[in-house]
């Protein structure tokens, strides 16, 4: 004998958005947005523009909160997701979706530091993480989206991203080797270990209720010594407020180091916490507070330190040389505090990659040890 159940009345299909416009497939990224533009490059028609709107909610109170977290990211990726948007809907444009998906990425991110080449290299350097192939079809693309997004920033006189240019050269060829030398190793260093403790923590395996428990409470934390070691406003918000603080109060280079360390740790706990947000302008930052150490002491100009420090921070600790390149280019300055810069992203690029190198060989070697341990216990 059969029984009939009464069936749940069910919500129109026609009153809530398709389910792809809202749950995450599982090789997308939920908080990472920079994976989802490396995931799919070389097929950028994959990239998940549906979840885009979702995305832009998640972002708002990431970075509008004041997370230790940039907005080259979600610039990237918002552009890119509606690149990938009109070829894709569009029949008449479905060939052109890789390179509209690209131009779109390099516009966002030139619309945002108002340096054509900055977007160009930043979406470039990102696919060869996949080693996608160069072709001319992706080059064209991203120089024609950097255009683009350069002369938004100047049409709309956007200044979103406060950069630091160098006013004062080195005074003699030892200050400028000083400089990249040292400002360099450090700033490469201390991004370099940011970047592998950022990676760690998007890594970790919990529960979204325990990682935001968890990475709230840490950022509270440090932005509670942030704000007894500097001030209140360079506790917060992805770190222009703190290198506004190291340009107008005389410090140790201590206090700096220890502020650019703060803030390494705050945008690790805003990653922990699933921040929807980017890492490239903490890394400035970063890089801006660690190159003002050996100002003083090498009497290198606190300008030329901080930008020789910021561009070493994109080289080291996100690996991207090139895109510092084009910002020391795009910054502009004294053509030999513009050498001296160059000079530091290449040093900075390798003590980075040093860095990343023995903290993975180490992290591995502790790793078997605690295997062989827990065998010889069992």
């Amino acid at each position: 004998m059969q029984a009939l159940v009464p069936r749940k009345a069910a919500l129109p299909r026609r009153l809530l958005p398709p389910p792809t416009w809202y749950s995450f497939p599982r090789d997308v990224a939920r908080a990472d947005l920079t994976a989802d533009v490396v995931s799919t490059s070389g097929a950028e028609e994959r990239f998940p523009w549906n979840l885009a709107p979702l995305r832009a909610l998640a972002i708002l109170p990431t970075v509008g909160l004041g997370a230790a977290m940039g907005t080259e990211s979600p610039a990237a990726h918002l552009g890119v997701a509606a690149g990938t948007w009109l070829g894709s809907t569009n029949p008449a444009l479905h060939q052109l979706v890789r390179p509209a998906a690209i131009g779109g990425g390099a516009a966002g991110v030139s619309a945002l530091m108002g340096i054509p080449l900055v977007g160009s290299f930043f979406m470039l350097e990102l696919s060869q993480r996949r080693k996608v192939p160069l072709s001319l079809e992706r080059v064209t693309a991203a120089l024609a989206g950097g255009l683009v997004g350069w002369g938004i920033n100047l049409a709309f006189r956007l200044d979103l991203i406060r950069l630091v240019v160098p006013k004062v050269p080195p005074s003699d060829l030892w200050d400028a080797v000083a400089a990249a030398l040292f400002i360099g190793a450090i700033a490469g260093t201390v991004t370099s270990l940011s970047g592998e403790a950022i990676y760690w923590a998007r890594g970790w395996k919990s529960s979204p209720v325990i990682r935001l428990l968890v990475g709230a409470l840490a950022m509270l934390s440090l932005a509670a010594v942030t704000a007894l070691v500097a001030t209140p406003a360079a506790a917060f918000g992805p770190g222009g407020a703190a290198i506004i603080w190291a340009e107008t109060v005389q410090t140790t280079p201590y206090h700096l180091l220890s502020v650019a360390l703060l803030r390494a740790a705050s945008t690790t706990a805003a990653v922990v916490a699933g921040g929807c947000g980017g890492v490239f302008v903490p890394f400035l930052a970063i890089g801006d507070l660690s190159g003002r150490v050996f100002a003083a002491a090498f009497g290198v100009p606190p300008d030329l330190a901080g930008a020789a420090g910021a561009a070493a921070g994109i080289a080291g600790g996100y690996g991207l040389p090139f895109t510092a390149v084009a910002m020391v280019l795009g910054v502009g300055g004294p053509e030999a505090a513009k050498l001296t810069c160059l000079a530091t992203v290449v040093v900075a690029a390798l003590s980075g990659l040093v860095t990343a190198r023995a903290v993975n060989t180490l992290s591995s070697s502790l790793l078997a040890t605690i295997r062989r341990v827990r065998s010889s216990r069992g």
